[in-house]
């Protein structure tokens, strides 16, 4: 069975850091493209970063410049889980975060996925 369990998700404050995680089974994560997205309250979902397949793409991470420089996405292909590094957390940060998968290549900033998981939530105030 494919699934995509995401953890980490807590309340944090302005200006503070949380390292979410995304767990795979059913699959190795590396023959894919893993991709977190966001959707905060009466918001369109949001792709924030993702990162190609390290198999048969480049490996190569992409983000949102709402992120940029703050937010870092990493593999680790022989525990089968991807890392969302989130860094100098804003309140417009707080939003229910989602990793998922699709082909090989990232979407280009898009939401266009084929699963997620059930997303966990991160909370950012003081």
């Amino acid at each position: 069975q494919v699934q995509l369990v995401e953890s980490g998700g807590a309340l944090v404050q302005p200006g503070g850091s949380l390292r979410l995680s995304c767990a795979a089974s059913g699959f190795s994560l590396n023959y894919y493209a893993i991709g977190w997205i966001r959707q905060a309250p009466g918001k369109k979902r949001e792709g924030i970063a993702c990162i190609n397949s390290s198999l048969y793409s480049d490996g190569r991470a992409s983000y949102a410049d709402s992120v940029k420089g703050r937010y870092t996405i990493s593999r680790d292909d022989h525990l089968n889980v991807v890392y969302l590094q989130m860094n100098d957390l804003k309140p417009e940060d707080t939003a229910v975060y989602y990793c998922a998968v699709r082909g090989v290549d990232c979407p280009g900033g898009g939401v266009q996925y084929d699963q997620s998981g059930q997303g966990t939530q991160v909370t950012v105030s003081s």
